[in-house]
């Protein structure tokens, strides 16, 4: 059975844009915010989001979820409530399918945990997509990683793995034992889950238990290096830091294969763990491989021009991480990062309504502001772009920290406008005087 979602019903010539976004992480949901408070309110376009969690978080904040470090209920923002506050609707589902030639997106049924179907295949109508669906951690056919190995690319996935987590701190300090981790992945994401476990641990022993001498944690990278697409200064940096920490950095070290007691090494070693993450490389959501009639890369993104409309239909953009854009003279596509996703949402966003009247949107142009890793509470280091004040680039410790913070609340400004801002920051510091630094529940 499949179920369409019309758009309201008004008379053909009078009918209004329908805008359709899939996908609400920091490209999308600043997306549906701007486009439905300029157009939804106004009724000159209806704007729609579609999304299979039920809440934003900012995506860079996953691994202090997975940790325990952070409350997920103090920083998640419902989509359906967000939705009502600024002129958009949100259906909740996962893409199946896109039909061009009628304009439809299609989504998977919704079943229950107990397999029970609770929405059959539904059908939405567009004039203009926005594909915003972010991206999924790589794991290059790998024997046993689907199997054997948890991930965090989204916040249900982070919730599992910090059940799983606590699980085993719990079994560490009944029995006694090793709580033996393994990362797979040298990046931002694993570099930093890798930082904020130690932390965890740390923070546990203001609650009676010292569990910090029991953590093997091994950071396996298949590169010559951590951080690859940070600058040589930061990832020596992040890497001593790390080490100092008593976590094991393992670099020219590809994994070959998982299994429920660890991983196997391509030189004929094995790492043990107990607990399993691959973080490493990054491809478009697996309803991608399935999408046709598009230009993709090797890894599923949709190949666009420079205004984010895909090479084969002007009414499909892509924005962020499932995009693949490389503009001219630039030797390869932009990064998947949380800075390219908000300027490229901005872009769109302040053109998108005048290419509806007929007005052509302008070439996105990326600026670089630098680059940020923050080893939890130890540390941070980055580099800004060189001009002005910060000619030399490279940063490092408190004001690094600050302004990694800064990203967040730079983009919670853009989704709620900087005096709300200022109340969730403030309502974030009393929080914290009265709840447990970290989940203990």
């Amino acid at each position: 059975m499949t179920e369409t979602i019309p758009a309201t019903p008004l008379p053909r010539a009078k009918r209004v844009p329908r805008i359709v976004i899939v996908g609400g992480g920091i490209a999308g949901l600043s997306l549906a915010t701007k486009l439905g408070t300029r157009l939804g309110r106004t009724k000159k376009a209806e704007v729609t989001l579609i999304d299979k969690n039920a809440a934003h978080v900012w995506k860079p904040m996953l691994h202090t979820f997975a940790a325990g470090t952070s409350h997920v209920y103090q920083e998640k923002i419902p989509f359906l409530a967000h939705a009502s506050q600024h002129g958009f609707r949100y259906v909740l589902g996962a893409l199946a399918d896109i039909d061009r030639n009628a304009r439809t997106v299609a989504l998977d049924p919704l079943v229950s945990d107990e397999g029970e179907t609770i929405l059959h295949r539904r059908l939405i109508n567009y004039d203009v997509l926005i594909l915003a669906a972010g991206s999924r951690a790589n794991d290059f056919g790998t024997p046993g990683v689907a199997e054997f190995c948890r991930f965090i690319d989204d916040i249900n996935e982070a919730q599992s793995f910090n059940d799983r987590l606590y699980d085993d701190l719990l079994r560490t300090a009944e029995y006694g034992g090793a709580l033996r981790i393994a990362i797979v992945g040298g990046g931002a994401t694993g570099v930093e889950l890798a930082a904020e476990i130690s932390q965890l641990l740390e923070l546990i022993r203001n609650y009676g238990g010292d569990l910090r001498p029991c953590l093997e944690l091994t950071l396996i990278e298949a590169g010559s290096r951590i951080l690859a697409s940070f600058p040589e200064t930061v990832a020596t940096a992040a890497t001593r830091q790390l080490r100092d920490l008593g976590i094991t950095v393992l670099t020219d070290a590809q994994v070959v294969g998982a299994d429920k007691d660890g991983f196997a090494l391509a030189d004929g070693t094995r790492v043990e763990a107990k607990l399993r993450v691959w973080a490493a490389g990054i491809k478009a959501p697996a309803a991608f491989a399935h999408l046709s009639g598009f230009e993709q890369t090797r890894t599923g993104q949709i190949v666009t021009n420079p205004t984010f409309q895909t090479t084969t239909d002007e009414h499909v953009f892509a924005v962020g991480d499932c995009a693949s854009l490389r503009l001219d003279g630039a030797e390869r596509p932009l990064p998947p990062t949380a800075q390219v996703a908000r300027q490229q949402a901005a872009h769109l966003g302040r053109h998108l309504p005048a290419w509806i009247e007929g007005t052509k949107i302008p070439p996105f142009v990326f600026r670089d502001f630098g680059s940020l890793v923050s080893l939890s509470k130890y540390n941070a280091f980055g580099t800004l772009a060189r001009r002005g004040f910060f000619r030399d680039g490279f940063i490092e410790g408190r004001f690094a920290q600050l302004s990694h913070a800064m990203l967040y609340r730079m983009h919670q400004a853009e989704l709620h406008g900087a005096p709300r801002t200022a109340l969730l920051w403030l309502s974030g510091r009393i929080a914290a005087l009265v709840r447990p630094s970290v989940r203990i529940d």
